[in-house]
């Protein structure tokens, strides 16, 4: 009896790492590779939810759940608990599921198993177990190189064993590579406890890539060859792109909102400005309203994602009128089919946290960006963005740390008077357009790595 290729995949534990891995997983059971895909309980419940009616029974790959050790009513958002949890408890239970799974059918034992480059935990119970693995690294290729570098930094004294740095002077690996400054590094945070493990995270890129046969990018060679120099094993095979008949698994913790596609078909073509900014960035109440009342400022229409959690432990709240002021040309949903939206012909502009997800989605689709970013790999993507692709421009914050209504209707115009911008944008969807189509670098790569599954 001949055996069917398996490969298990196992997310992070978090919107912008389970929604790129599904699109992962997707096409990989495009190609007769059968798929188990590994959320938490706490995770797989929401993606569960936000599947409309009947689309499990229709699903291509298996979906399956283990504990993160915490109880259903624990705070979830307390990074240090769940972290300290996670990597107590999921190990085991990984191994318990594959062990299973291998017991109930031996044609169908798990082959190879895909980790999050973020869970390095389960590529370690993998090689245990003598199963074929690769690390899927869902950041860009930059901050990857910087996390391998963390060692050489420590020993030159540039950054101390905590990641700070120790002179403020920017921190250069190549001169293709936009250096950066004590604000930019994936795990600076105004919060120390928050930034330490951050740090700890990303200092075991090392650690994971031992455990992997091969580091797998979203990502094509095209857009950042320096950064993936110098990283071993790495095979860009992106941009990863939901399959068409299975649009319904896009990983979300929120259902998508659809009736804003039928409300960007109404609008003028490139007039509308799509504002999000992912599924953690957290503003302030001041900052909500600085932002509705830019928006409005710019008189243009626009489609803004306001998840319920977009301002900590608060209900959302707009200035006062806002909402009747803006009803013919506001567009508000909880969350938004994204790579429709941005491929919608209405779209002019993407306000963003500049995410490597919402990055890759917005160049692929050639909208300029706006960059709003957050945390971790955020500003650094944008120093991409501005500085070396220059597809946007960035937000400055004023001396109180915020973007007024003025910098933000200001910047709209700007960028979208600039041709030069546009033009760059238009060129980039082209590149990555080829990269994945059949003969492009990603295609190929993508092709071989299929190839190696089912052997």
């Amino acid at each position: 009896m001949a055996r069917q290729p398996h490969v298990m995949v196992i997310p992070h534990a978090a919107q912008g790492h389970v929604a790129p891995l599904m699109k992962l997983s997707l096409q990989i059971a495009a190609h007769g590779v059968k798929v188990t895909f590994v959320n938490t309980e706490f995770i797989h419940e929401k993606v569960m939810a936000s599947l409309p009616a009947k689309a499990e029974q229709q699903s291509p790959i298996s979906l399956v759940s283990i504990p993160d050790g915490l109880e259903p009513e624990d705070d979830r958002q307390d990074f240090v608990k769940l972290t300290e949890s996670m990597l107590r408890v999921m190990p085991g239970h990984l191994r318990n599921l594959i062990e299973n799974i291998n017991r109930s059918n031996v044609a169908e034992e798990i082959t190879w198993v895909l980790a999050d480059m973020a869970a390095g935990w389960a590529l370690e119970v993998a090689k245990k177990m003598r199963i074929k693995r690769a690390a899927v690294l869902l950041s860009s290729p930059a901050s990857m190189a910087l996390a391998l570098y963390v060692p050489q930094l420590i020993e030159a004294g540039i950054i101390d064993t905590d990641g700070t740095l120790i002179k403020d002077e920017p921190i250069t690996l190549s001169e293709d590579i936009p250096a950066w400054s004590s604000s930019e590094l994936s795990w600076s945070c105004c919060d120390p406890v928050m930034q330490k493990l951050l740090f700890a995270y990303v200092s075991t890129a090392l650690r994971t890539c031992k455990f992997s046969d091969q580091i797998l990018c979203n990502t094509f060679y095209e857009l950042d060859s320096s950064a993936m120099k110098l990283i071993p094993k790495i095979i860009p095979i992106g941009p990863f792109t939901a399959c068409n008949n299975f649009e319904a698994f896009s990983g979300n913790f929120w259902p998508e909102d659809s009736t804003c596609l039928n409300w960007l078909d109404k609008q003028t073509p490139g007039s509308v400005i799509y504002v999000a900014l992912g599924s953690t960035t957290i503003l302030s109440p001041q900052q909500v309203d600085e932002l509705a009342l830019g928006l409005e400022l710019t008189g243009l229409p626009f489609l803004w994602v306001v998840r319920s959690n977009l301002t900590d432990g608060s209900t959302v709240k707009f200035p006062e009128g806002f909402i009747n002021r803006v009803a013919g040309r506001g567009k508000l949903v909880e969350w938004a089919p994204q790579e429709k939206v941005l491929a919608h012909h209405s779209i002019a502009c993407f306000l963003s946290h500049c995410g490597w997800n919402s990055t890759l989605e917005g160049l692929s689709t050639g909208i300029p960006f706006l960059c709003w970013p957050y945390f971790a790999d955020q500003f650094h993507n944008r120093s991409y963005i501005c500085d070396v692709w220059k597809i946007g421009l960035a937000l400055a914050k004023d001396e109180n740390g915020v973007i007024t209504r003025n910098e933000m209707s200001t910047k709209i115009k700007i960028l979208l008077s600039s041709d030069g911008i546009k033009a760059n944008a238009l060129h980039l969807k082209e590149v990555a357009r080829k990269s994945v189509s059949e003969r492009g670098s990603s295609f190929k790569n993508f092709k071989s790595f299929i190839e190696q599954i089912q052997h």
